[in-house]
């Protein structure tokens, strides 16, 4: 049961901040449609629409239907890795994953997704049980602190002086 706590917090600190991020105002919304543009889909304003309200569907359902929150999320997840993987065949473009900055795209990105996408499989799989409070709340604090570092990727790689295309 706690991983299937912590799977749910993890995933759902990522999709919220990112869904977040992309409609913090209205250039950030701006520069995210043109990012979905410039990679190369269009029409780019419903897409990125689409995108948006499937990243807090699925934050929704995380909360509330647990199981249909991963499969969504995972979902989700396939579409943008299959779409970074395209793009970087291509080339590469930026990621506006989260809003805030223009990232090239590069080989972390799908790895960071795989990594999201087996934490989607794990929650789904995660066993029932009776939870106490006391190991929820370590579920949960444990599962903040890795959302928050899979959300800080690109900024921890620029820290660390990785490359750009790695």
């Amino acid at each position: 049961m706690y991983v299937e706590i912590g799977c749910r917090m993890l995933l759902g600190t990522v999709l919220l901040t990112a869904a977040v991020g992309k409609v913090s105002g209205r250039a950030a919304y701006r520069e995210f449609t043109n990012s979905v543009r410039d990679l190369g889909y269009r029409p780019a304003g419903p897409l990125a629409a689409a995108v948006v309200t499937a990243e807090f569907t699925a934050v929704v359902l995380l909360a509330v239907f647990p199981l249909a929150g991963f499969v969504t999320s995972a979902a989700l997840l396939v579409a943008f890795t299959v779409a970074i993987a395209a793009n970087l065949r291509r080339g590469g473009g930026t990621c506006r994953c989260f809003g805030r900055t223009a990232t090239p795209l590069g080989r972390h990105h799908v790895w960071r997704n795989a990594f999201l996408i087996a934490v989607a499989a794990a929650g789904a799989l995660a066993p029932a049980g009776s939870v106490r409070p006391g190991e929820a709340a370590v579920a949960v604090a444990g599962a903040l602190v890795v959302g928050v570092l899979v959300v800080m990727l690109d900024d921890l790689r620029y820290l660390l002086g990785a490359p750009n295309r790695t």
